[in-house]
This record gives structure tokens, sequence and C-alpha cells, in this order.
């Protein structure tokens, strides 16, 4: 009997076993973006509890499919994981195939944070702009030649403003940047004079007074924006827009190093010092179950796929 239950106690103590070395999460995006700055808190705190280090490895380029790929080629152990931000769950339909399947070849792990899409206008070019049906009446009246700005082609601000040209029966031309960064300062500066923009470029702006908020994507109103009512609220109901992130695992990784990682990231998302630093930097902790986790991957793949079809949206 003894020697019977030897096999399973050594493999009990293999699995209680991990971590036994450094873990590394590569963010498929530059330092300092969002994604970056929302893992490292993240990453930071289930060190603590997995008590090993959280190594965090700065893959970017093409929309995140450069730091996807590496990661689906990495040993299914449970030390390599991805960072998963909208535009990589999205790059099939804006960059065609890519060498891995979003779906395949991963194992989703559980959701990290949402990113609020918040739409901001010049409020010396628009000064009788404060809510969205104000700036559709707008843009009528211009006869589709109204100009309006995001991040770049294919981004999520992007996306969501053809989303909502759809449902709104209305018309603004698209002049993308390469980047947040350049799209904000001619925002301010008059060049263009509205964008749909992640919380976190705008939202110093904001609060300064150089731009206007006038409506949140989110299906609820914001708690750093009390204020400002959803674009469900403004005439579109049902309508919601947010981008997220999701910790991945190579496909394959055994199902009880992902529920200890799922743990620890759920502990950690629970901390209300983690909650504080996300929201100071325009995120908010977001944690959903593997099983969650990959249903709002394909919702949102499906959703935002017909999007991109729809209005013939490529990022080449």
């Amino acid at each position: 009997m003894l020697a019977l239950a030897l096999p399973l106690l050594a493999g009990g103590a293999f699995a209680q076993a991990f971590p036994t070395k450094p873990i590394t999460i590569i963010v498929p995006f530059p330092a300092g973006g969002p994604t970056d700055v929302a893992t490292r808190i993240i990453g930071q705190k289930m060190a603590q509890g997995l008590q090993q280090p959280v190594l965090i490895d700065n893959r970017g380029g093409a929309s995140g499919t450069i730091g996807a790929a590496i990661a689906a080629k990495a040993a299914p152990d449970g030390y390599t994981l991805v960072m998963l931000a909208t535009p990589t769950l999205l790059a099939g339909h804006l960059y065609g195939p890519t060498s891995y399947d979003i779906f395949k070849n991963f194992t989703p792990v559980g959701t990290t944070y949402d990113l609020p899409i918040v739409m901001v206008v010049n409020p010396k070019a628009l000064p009788e702009v404060t809510g969205l049906q104000q700036l559709i009446a707008k843009a009528r009246a211009d006869g589709g030649k109204f100009n309006y700005t995001t991040a770049g082609a294919g981004s999520f601000g992007h996306l969501t403003t053809e989303s909502l040209k759809n449902v709104g029966h209305f018309d603004m031309q698209h002049v993308p940047y390469r980047g947040s960064a350049p799209a904000v300062t001619d925002l301010i500066g008059g060049q263009v004079p509205m964008m749909f923009s992640d919380l976190i470029a705008v939202l110093p702006h904001i609060r300064s007074g150089t731009l206007r908020a006038i409506a949140v994507g989110s299906s609820k109103r914001l708690s750093l924006l009390p204020d400002v009512k959803t674009v469900a609220e403004q005439g579109f109901p049902g309508f919601d827009a947010t981008s997220w992130g999701g910790m991945l695992a190579p496909a394959g990784t055994p199902k009880d190093v992902v529920a200890r990682l799922n743990t620890e990231l759920k502990k950690a998302l629970a901390d209300k010092e983690v909650q504080a630093k996300l929201e100071g930097v325009g995120t908010f902790a977001a944690f959903q179950t593997p099983e969650q986790m990959t249903a709002r991957m394909r919702q949102d793949y499906e959703r935002w796929g017909k999007v991109t079809r729809d209005n013939n949206i490529k990022n080449q």
C-alpha cells in the first residue's frame, strides 16, 4: 500500500511546488502604456502570493501579435504568460491571419482590468457640444465632412466610433494618428475637434479643462467621471464598448497550475491598494474566471469582427 501511495504523494508534492522559479509575463506593447502599467501593478501583487518574482517582458509591435506569437511558442508550464489586450484579440480581423490561433494556442487564466473609452471634444472648437446628441446633430449638419481622430486605424477608438455611426445613422471622417499622444496633442490644438479615446490618455486633460468629456462607452458611468453620461443613456440603449485585458498561458498548461495562477490573480485584484493604483492610471480591476474570460473573448471577437467587416477596417 505504501508503494502504491508514493507516486500519488510525489505527484501532489510536485503540483504544490509551483512555482519554483520566477514567472515572466510578456506585455506585447511598449513600456508605459496602459497594458504595461496595469500588468506591473498586478504582477507585483501576485508575486507576493506566489512567493516568486514576476518579471515583465515588453515585446511590442503589430497590435500585440509579436509578443503573443512568442508566448504561444513558450513551454506550457505556467512560467511564461502573456497579457492579452483587446487589440491583440482582434488582430486577426485587422491584420489577417496570425502565426497562432488566439483560441487554440492559449489557455485563459483570467481577466485583469477594464480600460474605459471616453468621447472627448475640444471645447474651444465645439463650445456648443456638451452631449452626444449635440455632436451627432453637428455631424449631420456638416453633411459627413465632420472629422474625428483616434490613436490609429483599427484602434479600439476607431472601432467604437464606427460602431456608433452604424447604430446612430450619421457620418464622420476618420483622421487616424500613430498613437494616442499625437492624436490628443492635435485635438487640444484644434486641428481635429473630437476623439473616442481610452481614459488614460485624456483624463488629465479632462481634469484641466482643455478637453470636455461628453460620453463614456461603458454600460455604466465611471467613478472617475461620475457626471458624464454613458452612450446608452444618451439615446442608444444597450451600447457597451469597453477595452479590457486578460492573462493567457500557452495551451497545454496544467489545470492545477492555471488554477493557482487564477487564485493569485483573484486575490491581487481584490486588494484595495491594487484597485486604487489601477484607478489612478485610468483602469479598473475586473476579475473573471478562465471560463468567463473565454466567453468574453469569443463574444468580443465576433462583435468587433463584424464591425471591421461592415466598415472595411484594416490596419496594414
